[in-house]
């Protein structure tokens, strides 16, 4: 089977089925979207529209949660909110599919989602995997053992991200550095399963000058620790702590987690959406520090150029999913030579790490995420956006969602209205299409 034609929508990691017509179908027009919308940001090392029709969507599965975070985007009546019914749950993950097509990265999230029974978080898992979506679960952990991850992973999930930070105001944990025995428990319990682990912290002032340790802390335990990402302050939902200071930006996180890796990072390689929305960086760590992996963005753009079609499963070991680059450029046999080329001198320059960790290496992704403040809305941003949610009738930008979550839940015991409130759709034409389970649905276009 080609590796063009993968679709990973089984519960057994790396086993692919191929495309169907309709899939490749649906695939390729959600891919020509991002490519219209992005106008002058899809350069040459954009993700959207080559990997992927969008970075990932949120679908929120429960809006309530146990902890009461300073910097919380949720609605103030959040947990008077009822749970989505699991039809509606499900008739969303068919709708992320036809609008944005198979291999699709989607949070099941909230709220907090372990807080929905297990006997429909499970199944909500395993059908996000059936119908070929990659599930990430987003939690704060508490109620995240160690057992439901196992039976989740063996249906299917792909993610799980712990929202571990000083905005969760843990009772005993004074520090960043003390809540890393807070990360250390939940690395133990994902440990050994086939998941790609991610950790989110909230950047302010009170824990900014911490990232270097942080950055420190993801790089010792990068042998479980896939992707760390740290979001900026921002003023909306339920959140008390206001608008950031100018101190808190891209640019300065970006300055604190080089601290950490002991190494300058090539933040501007990869572009994924709005080059003020988000910067991205995989990093190998050797011996304590962390090296970035791209740095050369005209070969990356060939890359892409070249590769964009590959699908791995996220599920299998960077190894494997090495293994399967290497198998892709069995028909494109230059790229052997310009991977020597790239990758030999980058060895060298790190030969003295390498030694002393015995070759001993792992790699690891840095993600900063820039979310606006309610009232400071960039319409360019939004029509570039890369991160999501599915609302009743269609995908919203998530800043945008997250400044109106109060018209889309005005009161407790009532449900979200069938129409987005002003400024929050995207700019969507109107489309109607039949979901997976044949139910007809209509995105409705801004009025």
């Amino acid at each position: 089977m080609p590796l063009f034609d993968q679709i990973f929508n089984s519960t057994v990691p790396g086993k692919a089925a191929s495309l169907s017509r309709h899939q490749k179908t649906l695939l390729s027009e959600a891919l020509e979207r991002p490519r219209k919308r992005m106008h002058k940001f899809w350069t040459g090392n954009q993700l959207l529209g080559r990997k992927g029709s969008i970075g990932c969507v949120a679908v929120e599965i429960s809006q309530r949660c146990n902890l009461d975070c300073s910097l919380c985007y949720l609605s103030s009546n959040a947990n008077e909110v009822p749970d989505l019914p699991l039809a509606e749950v499900f008739l969303r993950l068919d709708n992320v599919v036809q609008h944005f097509g198979v291999g699709t990265n989607v949070q099941i999230t909230g709220g907090d989602p372990t807080l929905r029974d297990r006997s429909e978080l499970v199944p909500i898992v395993r059908y996000a995997r059936k119908i070929g979506l990659n599930p990430a679960l987003f939690t704060n952990g508490i109620k995240c053992s160690r057992d439901l991850l196992e039976e989740l992973s063996a249906n299917g999930l792909s993610d799980v991200a712990f929202h571990v930070d000083l905005t969760q105001d843990r009772k005993g944990y004074a520090s960043e550095m003390d809540l890393n025995e807070i990360r250390l428990e939940y690395i133990e319990r994902a440990r050994g399963l086939s998941l790609l682990v991610v950790f989110n912290t909230s950047v302010h002032t009170a824990n900014l000058d911490e990232i270097p340790g942080l950055t420190e802390f993801f790089l010792k335990n990068a042998d479980v620790v896939d992707f760390a990402s740290f979001q900026l302050q921002a003023d909306t939902g339920r959140g008390r702590l206001g608008r950031r200071n100018n101190e808190i930006s891209l640019r300065s996180v970006g300055e604190k987690i080089n601290e950490g890796c002991q190494t300058v990072l090539p933040w501007d390689t990869v572009l994924i959406g709005h080059p003020k929305c988000h910067c991205y960086v995989p990093v190998l760590s050797v011996n304590g520090k962390g090296y970035g992996l791209i740095d050369d963005e005209t070969l990356f753009s060939e890359f892409l150029n070249t590769f964009s079609g590959v699908r791995h499963d996220r599920r299998l070991p960077p190894a494997r999913i090495a293994l399967e680059y290497l198998i892709s450029s069995l028909i494109h046999p230059v790229w052997y030579l310009k991977a020597f080329k790239y990758f030999l001198p980058k060895l060298w320059e790190i030969r003295s790490d390498l030694i002393q960790a015995r070759g001993k290496c792992k790699k690891i992704s840095f993600f900063i995420h820039n979310f606006m403040d309610k009232d400071q809305l960039d319409p360019e941003r939004i029509q570039a956006c890369s991160f999501m949610t599915l609302s009743e009738n269609g995908p919203v930008s998530m800043c945008a969602y997250n400044a109106n979550r109060d018209k889309y839940f005005p009161t407790a015991n009532q449900n979200s209205p069938r129409r987005s409130p002003d400024g929050v759709d995207p700019g969507l034409n109107q489309i109607s299409f039949t979901t997976e389970r044949e139910q007809s649905v209509t995105i409705l276009p801004h009025e």
